[in-house]
Order: C-alpha cells, then structure tokens, then sequence
C-alpha cells in the first residue's frame, strides 16, 4: 500500500526518483500513465492490468468505456525503476501533468500518483477545505 507524501524534483533527463519506501513495494515493470486531475498514475504492471481490465472487459461497443481506456492507454509508459530508484517520465506525460521540476510523489493506496508540486499544494488545500462536505454526502450514500 502507497501511503504518504513526498516533495521530489525532476532532473534534466525528465526521471523521477521514489521514495524508498515505495520503490521497495515497486518491483520488476512500471506503467506510467495520465491521471484525472492531470496528474500521473504509476502502477505496478501487474496492478495497471487489472485497472486497464475492467475497462476492456466492457467492450468496445460502448463509446463511453472506449474514451476512457483510450485516455488511460494513450501515452501509457512501461519502465522499470534504475539503479538510483528513479523512473522516466516521458514528454508527452511530463506535459500532461505540467511537471517541469517539482513533483509531488503521493501515495494513493494501491498506485503512486506524481503531480506537478504547486498544483498539488492547490489541489490538496482546495480539497481540506471540502473534506467535511464530500464525506457527509459519501455518508449520506452508506459509502462511509
């Protein structure tokens, strides 16, 4: 499980390095892919083939599911972490999520999630300010 948050920088060559306690949980093939809120997500190949499965499993007769596996697809990396824990982001990634040079390497239970740092500092505030509101709804549904 990917718990916590963690401030690291981009370096000339567009790689990333994890936190040790991370790359620990993050053996052998990566996916790098887009995220929501243009972010990326990092997965285990293992875990990006379950996540891309319930999507393919749908078929492609929904035009809805197609859009959605096409955008998690599209620009999909597979990498491996090197020698110094670091991945590579690729360009096209990179200027998604708008990283330039400092991410944001957050743990988000079952994926790591790299976000460009200051959107991420707006992001999480926005988020703080809206926590109360979001769970009574998600309690109100019997979700919490």
């Amino acid at each position: 499980m990917f718990l916590g948050e963690h401030q690291h920088t981009l370096d000339a060559k567009g790689r990333v390095s994890l936190p040790a306690k991370f790359r620990a949980q993050m053996t052998g093939s990566l996916v790098v892919s887009k995220g929501l809120e243009n972010c990326l997500y990092v997965h285990s190949s293992d875990e990006y083939t379950q996540f891309l499965g319930q999507l393919t499993d749908r078929g492609d007769f929904d035009p809805k599911f197609r859009k959605v596996r096409r955008f998690f697809s599209s620009g999909a990396l597979e990498t491996e972490l090197d020698s110094a824990g670091r991945i590579s982001v690729s360009s096209n990634l990179r200027e998604y999520a708008g990283l330039d040079k400092d991410v944001a390497v957050i743990g988000n239970g079952d994926r790591i999630e790299l976000w460009d740092a200051e959107k991420w500092a707006a992001y999480n505030g926005e988020t703080t300010d809206q926590i109360e509101d979001v769970t009574q709804e998600l309690a109100e549904l019997g979700i919490l």
